[in-house]
């Protein structure tokens, strides 16, 4: 059985495995898409029962759903509590919690969903993710979206073994779900270590020359992805960072010690006093002179 609407803006189909399909081990109960518009009443009110929710009271399903927001934000409270969702995040809701999930009134979102039971995908879904998970970030991802349009399409057609074909689906897409959003939480992490690193050894190496080449080798990558991870993090290049780090170091000598213009310059390693004298100008606007004698105005009396 197919009970479907369609319009524009939504498209459902509800299903109903049978025992063969079950057997299987994933049968699919229900796969769509929503467009919602700032402003619109959320969920669409022509769902058959037991899909239709009220957003106030929320709802306690009994199959696993995961809706998956394409654009727009929203929230998704449990009884863990309140939650906030936006676009490239999957939420997976599991059988026999109560849960309700909305989107933002003044944004709306885009949402593709599918609901399934079965051994083989609890059975995945309990190895793969937490009791407590409910949402993953796995960004603007092209293959879910595939996987979501292709689950609708073979619903549509609901020919034998549709059941078999949108059951590999499922467990595709919670392959890909697992993959995506540790890797990129595992990606995260390491590119903020690798950035931490390198920013702890131009901090050790500031009273010397520092060979950037060698750093990247020394973190294990290459020195073009170092420079371009190291300036989406910073904002700034790995040598202009690092000559900026010389030049707060130079301010806080210039402040705090009696050591000359030309001992400062020497001793943060510059090729020369000149090149220390133009390149402090340079960046900070004025002179070391000049900034000598604003931080320290007694000794500049003197």
């Amino acid at each position: 059985m197919d009970e479907t609407t369609k319009s524009s803006e939504i498209k459902f189909h509800y299903l109903i495995p049978n025992k063969s399909d079950l057997q299987y081990g994933c049968g699919v109960n229900v796969v769509g898409s929503q467009v919602v518009t700032p402003g619109e009443v959320y969920p669409a009110p022509n769902h058959p029962n037991g899909y239709v929710f009220d957003p106030e009271r929320g709802r306690v399903l009994s199959e696993y759903q995961l809706l998956y927001i394409v654009k727009g934000r929203g929230t998704l409270t449990t009884e863990q509590g309140e939650f906030p969702v936006s676009k490239g995040m999957m939420i997976l809701l599991r059988p026999g919690q109560w849960h309700t999930y909305r989107p933002a009134q003044e944004v709306g979102w885009n949402e593709y969903y599918i609901g399934f039971v079965g051994d083989v995908a609890e059975r995945a879904i309990r190895t793969l993710f937490d009791e407590g998970e409910y949402i993953f970030s796995v960004g603007l991802n092209r293959e879910i979206v595939e996987l979501y349009q292709r689950a609708i399409e073979v619903a549509s057609i609901d020919r034998p073994a549709a059941q078999q074909m949108l059951a590999g689906i499922v467990m595709h897409m919670i392959g890909v779900i697992n993959f995506t959003s540790r890797n990129e939480s595992l990606s995260a992490d390491r590119l903020d270590q690798i950035v931490e690193q390198a920013k702890s050894i131009m901090q050790e190496n500031v009273m010397h020359s520092i060979d950037l080449e060698a750093l990247a080798a020394h973190l294990n990558v290459s020195y073009s992805w170092f420079r371009k991870i190291f300036r989406d993090y910073t904002g700034h290049p790995p040598a202009k960072y690092f000559m900026e780090m010389k030049l707060r170091h130079a301010q806080y000598m210039l402040a705090n010690t009696r050591e000359s213009i030309k001992e400062i310059a020497f001793m943060l390693n510059f090729k020369s006093t000149e090149h220390f004298y133009t390149t402090f100008k340079r960046v900070m606007g004025c002179t070391p002179n000049t900034y000598r004698r604003m931080s320290t105005p007694e000794k500049g009396k003197k």
